[in-house]
């Protein structure tokens, strides 16, 4: 009996190679963004010196990617995790290229603490602003923005090949830095990193063989792969989240100062906060309560301690009301 062509096409289908099958198959890696804020200083956990964020295969052993990404960071830094959100699904080529097969990140934010129950540092943990230098606004605008992101924009986009793109252009520098009398948006951390990645101002692009000027500097500290797209993504959706939901208070230890809690506000968002209006937010809200403590640390004057209402924070979470940003 002649085989009927659907019986040849299902036989086809299933009749790879190994070399196809292995071309077709995907690889899927968690991705965690974890951050903790400490000494006013935003921080990220990292690997292989700074070089890469936490990263590992998703286990079978664990009903979700959330579980399983909630033991190996409760198993690598010894504190369990509070809030935790899935940003994106990553395509990296140049790690697909390493193994050989499509390899894809499921990318976590996450919230911790860098410090152990001991109070002792843990290794790993940088500054979010190595990466990032020019998102940081706590003193105003960096210098480094005017000094050398602004020229190697405006080169850039002169380079264009017409008039018309090079304005395009230019534009859209302005909207995403904050020049030209454009405000700048704290929530704009994708959009700068893959702008600059565009005009061949970091090493993931050179190494991706963007073309660019030989002069051109190469800002922030780089990471393999495609980590520092992820970090960037990570860092814009908790600075959007802080506007809206306490998540803040993840961070924070068990009692804390007002001042303590504005620093770290601050740290997330890369913007100082007036004293005053801050402190009538929170009092608005209603989320923190005295503890009948004062602060005995540092030199300077002791300062009431706070905790925060966790069934407050409850209600705050379901009815989404703000916490947003005042600025100075």
């Amino acid at each position: 009996m002649t085989p009927s062509a659907a019986a040849m096409n299902a036989f086809a289908s299933t009749a790879l190679s190994a070399a196809e099958r292995e071309q077709h198959s995907v690889q899927a890696d968690l991705v965690a963004v974890l951050v903790a804020v400490t000494g006013g200083q935003p921080r990220i956990l990292t690997t292989q010196g700074g070089d890469a964020l936490p990263a590992g295969p998703f286990t079978a052993n664990h009903r979700s990617l959330q579980a399983s990404l909630r033991a190996w960071v409760e198993t690598q830094t010894h504190h369990p995790l509070g809030f935790v959100e899935q940003l994106y699904t990553f395509a990296d080529r140049d790690r697909s290229q390493e193994v050989g097969m499509r390899a894809i990140s499921i990318s976590y934010l996450a919230l911790t603490r860098e410090l152990d129950n001991a109070g002792d540092a843990q290794p790993g943990w940088q500054d979010w602003y190595r990466y990032f230098p020019w998102e940081d606004w706590r003193n105003g605008a960096p210098a480094l923005l005017s000094q050398c992101i602004a020229p190697a924009l405006r080169a850039w986009s002169d380079g264009a090949p017409e008039k018309v793109a090079a304005s395009a252009r230019w534009e859209r520098v302005s909207v995403t830095f904050g020049l030209e009398g454009c405000d700048w948006n704290e929530e704009l951390v994708l959009q700068r990193y893959e702008l600059l990645f565009e005009a061949g101002l970091v090493a993931e692009a050179r190494r991706d063989g963007v073309a660019a000027s030989a002069d051109r500097p190469l800002l922030g500290l780089a990471m393999r792969n495609d980590h520092r797209r992820i970090l960037a993504t990570g860092m814009a959706r908790l600075r959007a989240k802080i506007k809206y939901r306490p998540v803040v208070y993840e961070l924070m230890a068990d009692s804390f100062s007002l001042l303590q809690l504005q620093q770290t506000v601050e740290a997330l968002a890369g913007r100082s906060l007036h004293k005053q209006n801050f402190r009538r937010l929170i009092e608005q809200q209603a989320l923190v309560e005295d503890t009948g403590h004062m602060s005995t640390a540092g030199a300077g004057r002791p300062a009431k301690l706070f905790r925060f209402r966790r069934n407050v924070l409850m209600e705050r979470a379901i009815a989404g009301n703000k916490l947003p940003l005042a600025r100075s």
